[in-house]
């Protein structure tokens, strides 16, 4: 007998939450960020919205499902089933870090706060969740197939993300590595660098954009479901021993960027999560490319 399909919906701690826990009480709260020339009114309403819309959402479960909630912070520790039906409720940012999580169960982005969000992916209103449910969980629901990218370590660490991978300095040192690309005759470049950017078409609406639009780059980055990456090496610095050819590129299908780490120590880390950074030593590679695993996120 199968399961019936069970809701998961992900959410993240509110502003205002994070207020209470730091201050104590509301009073201490209003008068810390009056303090900084903010109201807690403003804050407390962005707040009772989003438990609004997750009550909403939750709401809309049919009856015969399971249903379940997951903080943020606890993602990586939540074991998602085949037969979930996962409800982002908040900022296009909240789907990102749930994505590397996630094994192709369809995912609907609810936006929480309409109005404060770009609604990249997080497309629905709340009211729209109980037609989209039932609808998520069919055969032949509409997905968009959004393309990832991985990091994988001579040492088989594994990093997944939905925008983008940066390998760098933890800090404001600078990385040193030798950079190559698969399946090409170019030579590998020593480089010195701020690090590396490999994205996706999702995440060229972000910081990868930032870095393209800086230098002007004639680059075509990808679409959202496109299967090509783009990549950008921040501030290239040449030397007689460190080149400035390697700085930008796309990487189509099988292809690959590879880097090998010659400096004491690098992160990796995927769409700004630090926390959840892979370590980096001397003489260690890294290689980054599409991942054959993708957000299937319902239209």
């Amino acid at each position: 007998m199968s399961l019936a399909p069970r809701a998961v919906l992900v959410h993240r701690t509110t502003e205002y939450e994070e207020l209470l826990a730091r201050h104590g009480t509301h009073g201490q709260a209003a008068f810390f960020l009056a303090a900084r020339g903010r109201s807690v009114d403003a804050v407390r309403e962005r707040h009772e919205r989003t438990l609004a819309a997750l009550a909403e959402v939750a709401g809309a479960v049919p009856l015969t499902w399971r249903q379940t909630r997951v903080e943020r912070a606890d993602l990586d520790r939540f074991l998602f089933g085949p037969e979930d039906v996962v409800v982002v409720v908040g900022q296009d940012g909240l789907v990102a870090n749930a994505a590397k999580y996630l094994t192709g169960q369809p995912v609907i982005g609810i936006d929480a706060d309409p109005g404060r969000n770009p609604g990249v992916l997080v497309r629905h209103r709340p009211d729209r969740a109980r037609r989209l449910l039932p609808y998520a969980a069919g055969a032949g629901a509409a997905v968009d197939e959004l393309t990832m990218v991985e990091a994988v370590t001579d040492d088989a660490q594994r990093l997944l993300a939905l925008n983008e991978i940066y390998v760098g300095p933890a800090g404001h040192q600078t990385a040193r590595y030798t950079l190559g690309l698969d399946g090409t005759d170019v030579p590998p470049e020593p480089q010195a660098s701020s690090g590396v950017l490999v994205g996706t078409g999702t995440g060229a609406t972000g910081w990868l954009r930032s870095l393209w639009e800086q230098r002007s780059s004639t680059l075509a980055l990808p679409a959202p479901a496109d299967a090509r990456l783009a990549w950008f090496v921040r501030e290239a610095w040449p030397s007689p021993t460190t080149g400035t050819t390697l700085v930008e590129g796309l990487l189509g299908a099988g292809r690959g960027l590879r880097l090998t780490v010659e400096s004491d120590r690098l992160v990796a880390f995927g769409d700004g999560v630090e926390s959840d950074a892979l370590e980096l030593t001397w003489g260690q590679t890294i290689h980054l490319t599409a991942s054959p695993s993708r957000l299937r996120l319902v239209h």
